[in-house]
């Protein structure tokens, strides 16, 4: 186990390995930045809102969630293209877990900025447009997908309920979600090679490893209470954390280690 970045992110969050860049991004909500690590060192870039999760579309941009919507954003000259508007109106409301789906889509939930049940929801983009899939979300999480595209995952934190739904040929809801894992506190989540799920738990120092009939089949500790999201760079997994309101060393710092098994490369986000 070993710190890949020891910045310290007050809610760190929405780590996105670039499979033409080979390299890792990820987000600290609370402080409203975008931050990356290559050879060269680290780079970090400041948002005026909350920006929280990512899906790529060319080797030189990123489709980035922010409180009020969906915009392009060129990592070479730091531009920002207003894309589409989320919850614009609504003052209460940002943005928090999302990922690309195998379809092009990127799907995007909401929470309230305090926790108020049932404020958020979970959207889709589908080729210029936004779709409401889910209401009355009081926090988005564990959104992400089967290798072979037809089952997506995703969870409002406070239900404890891991939800698995069934996708048609172009990556939308067929039929009602059901329980998948029953599981304290999930936060973040993403699928490996072999179709397994790898979800974080928020004050529990690790993400668990399920099976895709829902049996754990192993655990990853990492050095800090609060671990919000893995990602997967090959067969190293990465793990972001949080330090708000917690006295640990390495809160808020993003980690990695080898864990022998390949990851799902992240889809792109067709425009």
């Amino acid at each position: 186990m070993s710190i890949f970045d020891d910045r310290i992110c007050a809610l760190g969050e929405g780590p996105l390995w670039h499979p033409e860049r080979k390299q890792l991004f990820w987000f600290d909500i609370l402080g409203k930045r975008l931050l990356t690590r290559t050879d060269d060192g680290p780079t970090e870039w400041a948002f005026d809102e909350h920006v929280s999760a990512a899906g790529w579309v060319d080797h030189d941009t990123l489709l980035i969630a922010s409180q009020t919507g969906l915009s392009l954003f060129d990592l070479t000259s730091g531009d920002s293209e207003w894309v589409a508007g989320i919850e614009v109106d609504d003052a209460t409301t940002r943005s928090n877990d999302g990922r690309a789906d195998p379809f092009g889509g990127f799907w995007v939930g909401t929470m309230g900025l305090a926790a108020q049940p049932g404020a958020g929801a979970i959207y889709r983009y589908y080729r210029g447009q936004v779709e409401t899939l889910f209401h009355d979300i009081t926090i988005s999480n564990a959104i992400c997908f089967a290798p072979d595209g037809r089952t997506a995952y995703f969870t409002d934190t406070p239900t404890g309920q891991i939800m698995r739904q069934a996708l048609d040929g172009e990556g939308w809801p067929d039929g009602k979600a059901q329980s998948f894992i029953t599981l304290a506190r999930p936060d973040g989540a993403v699928v490996d090679a072999e179709g397994c799920l790898w979800i974080a738990q928020w004050g529990a120092s690790r993400v668990a490893r399920y099976s895709p009939d829902g049996h754990l089949l192993s655990t990853t500790e990492f050095p800090a209470s609060h671990i919000t999201c893995p990602a997967f760079g090959g067969t190293t997994l990465f793990a972001t954390s949080a330090a708000d309101g917690i006295n640990e060393d390495n809160a808020g710092k993003t980690f990695f280690t080898e864990v022998g098994v390949q990851g799902q490369p992240e889809h792109r986000v067709i425009l």
